[in-house]
């Protein structure tokens, strides 16, 4: 299996490339107006690209067929300690990093790749980019939270431990509690990682405050040309 990605760039040849994953039963399309609105022009062209999560059955949706990188069994969203879909993380994971390793093919080295995600697309991009052999540019989580936590410590990649961490999360978010974010940023900082926590007046969403600060972190982490 190999993911359905929807590509764009700012320009011709590009310098850096952004990968956004999307949340629990969205597409790639629901990130590109948030693309739209960053304005990293001084960072060269950057590419965009928006992979669509597989469809699978979701438990607690009753089984219905959607876009999902993982199943969600239970109560692990508003902080309960239930089964984790381990296998789907990590299938998923596979995914996500051959897309890694085809940016890296087409000349995009890891430190000018950012792996960014909404909701379960955060969970994807923490599971995935503190695992990843190479430094990634930066991590961009939002209104999401670290799964497996437990086992970060032992499987995390050393060359990754610099990696900076930006971590978002409403006020109000009645999907992912702000606890679960809390309880992962902590996780986080205890291992060692650079993580830039934000909270915002606002539910499961996007926020314009949110997208000014993803901008400013992205300016920070990404080399200038």
């Amino acid at each position: 299996m190999t993911l359905e990605v929807l590509e764009g760039a700012t320009g011709p040849d590009p310098r850096s490339t952004i990968i956004i994953l999307h949340g629990l039963g969205a597409d790639g399309n629901d990130f590109v107006p948030v693309a739209e609105q960053l304005d990293l022009r001084s960072r060269g062209t950057v590419r965009y690209l928006f992979p669509n999560a597989p469809v699978r059955p979701v438990t607690i949706n009753g089984g219905y067929r959607m876009r999902a990188w993982y199943d969600i069994l239970g109560t692990e969203l508003q902080g309960g300690k239930g089964a984790q879909d381990e296998a789907g993380l990590r299938e998923s994971m596979a995914l996500i990093e051959e897309l890694l390793a085809r940016e890296q093919e087409r000349g995009i080295p890891s430190e000018r790749i950012v792996l960014a995600g909404f909701s379960q697309g955060c969970a994807m991009a923490l599971l995935t980019g503190v695992r990843h052999a190479s430094q990634l540019a930066g991590i961009v989580g939002m209104s999401g939270y670290l799964p497996l936590a437990e086992l970060t410590a032992a499987e995390r990649s050393p060359a990754g431990q610099s990696t900076p961490i930006f971590l978002a999360h409403g006020l109000h978010d009645e999907v992912v509690v702000r606890q679960r974010g809390q309880d992962s940023r902590d996780a986080l900082v205890a291992l060692g990682y650079e993580v830039e926590w934000h909270e915002y007046p606002m539910p499961h969403s996007v926020c314009p405050e949110e997208i000014a600060d993803l901008e400013k972190f992205l300016l920070r982490v990404l080399p200038a040309v």
